[in-house]
C-alpha cells in the first residue's frame, strides 16, 4: 500500500466518522433512532464518491423519501402489526406477510426511484427498514428523513471545508 493510498483511506474513513458522529450524538442525547443501517452506505458513498450522480442531494433525499413512503405503504398494507424478531416462526402467516412486505417495499422503491429519477441504492435498505417493521411509524419515517437531511447538509459542509 502506498503512502498516497493510506492518505486517501484515512481521509475517507475520517469523513465517514465525521458524517455519522453528529447523528450518533443526537441518538445518545435523544434516545431516538437517528442512526440506522442505510445511513452507512450513504455516508460511504459521500466519503468515497462525493461527486457521483448518486450523491446528488436530490437523489439522496429523494431516494430515501421514496424508500420511506414505499416501506410505509407496504408495511401497513401487507404486514401491519407484525414485528420482526430473532425467533420468527417458519411457515407462519405473519412471517409470510412480513417477507411479502419487504419484497413489495423494495419493488415499489425501485419503481418510485425510476419514475422520480432519484436512484440511490441505499434507499433500498431504508425501505426494508420500514417495510419489515423495524421503523414502521410515520414519526420514525420522519426521523429517517431528518437524519438523511442532516447527513446531506454535513456532506455539503465537509466538502466545502475540505476543498
Amino acid at each position: 500500500m502506498t503512502r498516497q493510498n493510506r492518505a486517501v483511506w484515512a481521509r475517507q474513513t475520517g469523513r465517514i466518522g465525521a458524517l455519522l458522529s453528529a447523528l450518533g450524538v443526537v441518538v445518545w442525547a435523544s434516545g431516538l433512532p437517528f442512526l440506522f443501517p442505510s445511513l452507512g452506505p450513504t455516508a460511504y458513498l459521500y466519503a468515497t464518491q462525493p461527486s457521483a450522480p448518486t450523491c446528488r442531494v436530490r437523489r439522496v433525499l429523494g431516494g430515501h423519501a421514496v424508500g420511506v413512503a414505499a416501506g410505509l405503504v407496504a408495511y401497513h398494507t401487507v404486514a401491519g402489526g407484525v414485528v420482526i424478531t430473532a425467533s420468527m416462526t417458519a411457515g407462519a402467516p405473519g412471517t409470510l406477510r412480513l417477507a411479502a412486505s419487504g419484497v413489495v417495499a423494495a419493488m415499489l422503491t425501485t419503481v418510485g426511484m425510476f419514475v422520480t429519477d432519484t436512484h440511490h441504492a441505499p434507499a433500498c435498505a431504508t425501505t426494508l427498514i420500514v417495510g419489515l417493521g423495524i421503523l414502521p411509524s410515520l414519526r420514525e419515517g420522519g426521523i429517517i428523513l431528518v437524519a438523511v437531511s442532516v447527513l446531506a447538509v454535513e456532506h455539503a459542509l465537509v466538502g466545502r471545508l475540505l476543498e
